[in-house]
C-alpha cells in the first residue's frame, strides 16, 4: 500500500505538531475509477478472496508484483482495508461478541425481515437465476406465504455482510500499462 502514494502531491504539514512543517505525500487526495469503467465486465477478472489471503498475495498473482495491492482496492472502492476486506474467523467472532455481546445474543436477536420475491432457479438449459430479495417491515413479513419470506438473525447478517466481501474484482493485466500510464499522469 505504500507504493500507492509514491505519486500523490506534496504538502507541508505540521506532522508532529511541534511547529515544524515537514513535506509529506497528501493522503487525503483520493483517485477514483469512472462507474462506468467499473461496470464493464470485460476489463475484469472475479477473485474470490480465501481466508487469510492479503491483496499483496493476490496482486502478485495476478500482476506478479505485490506492490500493485493498491490498483485493487481502487478498483474494488476499499478505503479501510481492515474492513472492507473480509475479516477472518477469529477476527469476525471478535467482532460479533463486540458488537452483540456474544454469538449467541447475535443468534437471537432478529436484524430484519426479508420477501424472497424470486427464489433461485436453475433452468434446463444451466442458467442459474440468483435468489432476490427485499427487507421488508414486520407487518408485511407477517402476511408474506411462508416460502416467500425470512427473517434473518444478527449473527446471519454479520455473516452474510462479510461474505460478500469475498468477491472482488481484478483488473486485467493487459489494461495495467494503460491504466498505471494515466494514473501518473493524474499525479504527476
Amino acid at each position: 500500500m505504500a507504493f500507492f502514494f509514491k505519486n500523490h502531491p506534496s504538502i507541508k504539514y505540521d506532522l508532529l505538531k511541534d511547529g515544524t512543517n515537514r513535506v509529506i505525500q497528501n493522503p487525503l487526495v483520493r483517485f477514483k475509477l469512472k462507474n462506468v469503467l467499473k461496470n464493464r465486465i470485460a476489463l475484469y477478472y472475479t477473485h474470490n478472496l480465501e481466508e487469510g489471503q492479503t491483496l499483496q498475495f493476490v496482486a502478485d498473482k495476478y500482476y506478479e508484483d505485490s506492490t500493485l495491492d493498491w490498483i485493487i482496492m481502487i478498483t474494488n472502492d476499499i478505503i479501510d482495508p481492515q474492513y472492507d476486506l473480509p475479516l477472518g474467523y477469529q477476527d469476525f467472532v471478535n467482532y460479533v461478541r463486540g458488537k452483540y455481546g456474544s454469538i449467541e445474543a447475535a443468534q437471537q436477536q432478529t436484524h430484519h425481515y426479508e420477501w424472497i420475491y424470486q427464489p433461485f432457479q436453475k433452468l434446463f438449459d444451466g442458467t442459474i437465476v440468483p435468489e432476490k430479495r427485499l427487507n421488508v417491515d414486520a407487518t408485511t413479513y407477517a402476511g408474506l406465504p411462508v416460502d416467500e419470506k425470512r427473517e434473518v438473525d444478527s449473527y446471519t447478517y454479520e455473516v452474510e455482510k462479510n461474505e460478500d466481501k469475498r468477491e472482488i474484482k481484478i483488473m486485467k493485466k493487459d489494461y495495467l500499462p494503460q491504466f498505471l500510464s494515466e494514473f501518473e499522469g493524474i499525479f504527476a
